[in-house]
């Protein structure tokens, strides 16, 4: 009996130093998750939401605005909203005079350009944050990447100028902001924003980016989208015309005749 108590003691020790030391492992290692855990949660810890995910254009359409509102981290200093429409493929033409008349001799095409582009913030983008980071973000109409398509041996000065036509343009119909809008705070944390969406609005999934500022540099980042879609009789013709241009074509000519034929027998019985 003495010799297997003498056994089991030293067995009972090696026990209790393998119980310390995966207890010391599990802590070591529980205190390092946990110490992670809040600067990932740190990173992302401000939330917004849309007013409106959905944007319906119907027959009597024209033009709305969508509040984007939200609470920022209590660390940050500023907000920048920014909101793109689908990319497409864009051409840009310059007109010449060709004897009497002026008609278009050049053009540029540019590849993956957003049909619109809005942004708001809570101070002027130049005091917002440097140049760089305002290019790297596309932060503002000026930033954004608009890459040409075939433009071997096109001067970059030129290509300069299509790009400022084709931005220029834009902001005429409305579809690209001129100025960027105002992002408010209410109190500390809580910030709003409207983006106006006019009649000429294309349809399509709307990106929209929220991105955080502390001292000049993005600390957070997120991003949602929304919905644009026409509706209705809208819907009807805007199919009808996308997936059948011929028919389309034809019909508008026959309605036009129609109403020219219309417009003549009730002139002529007046």
């Amino acid at each position: 009996m003495s010799s297997a108590s003498h056994i089991a003691t030293p067995l009972a020790a090696g026990r209790s130093r393998t119980g310390r030391l995966s207890a010391w492992l599990a802590a070591a290692l529980a205190g390092t998750v946990l110490g992670a855990v809040p600067a990932q949660q740190t990173s992302a810890t401000f939330v917004y939401d849309l007013s409106s995910r959905l944007i319906a254009i119907t027959t009597a359409f024209v033009g709305t605005q969508v509040l984007i509102y939200g609470a920022a981290h209590q660390g940050a200093s500023e907000i920048a909203v920014v909101v793109r429409g689908p990319a497409r493929d864009t051409t840009v033409r310059r007109k010449g005079r060709v004897g009497p008349i002026w008609i278009n001799t050049e053009s540029l095409e540019f590849k993956g350009v957003p049909s619109f582009y809005a942004v708001a913030a809570s101070e002027p983008l130049a005091e917002l944050a440097s140049p760089g980071v305002l290019t790297r973000h596309e932060l503002g109409a000026d930033n954004l990447r608009l890459t040409p398509v075939d433009a071997k041996g096109m001067p970059p000065t030129e290509i300069a100028a299509f790009r400022e036509a084709l931005i220029r343009n834009k902001q005429r119909a409305g579809l690209y902001s001129v100025e960027p809008g105002t992002v408010s705070f209410l109190g500390q944390t809580l910030f709003r924003t409207r983006i106006t969406f006019p009649a000429n609005v294309p349809p399509g999934i709307y990106q929209v980016q929220v991105f955080e500022f502390a001292d000049g540099e993005v600390t957070g980042a997120q991003t949602s989208t929304l919905e644009i879609s026409k509706m209705g009789i809208e819907a009807d013709l805007y199919d009808f015309a996308l997936h059948r241009p011929a028919f389309y074509g034809l019909a508008s000519i026959l309605m036009a005749l129609a109403a020219g034929f219309l417009a003549d027998a009730v002139f002529r019985r007046a």
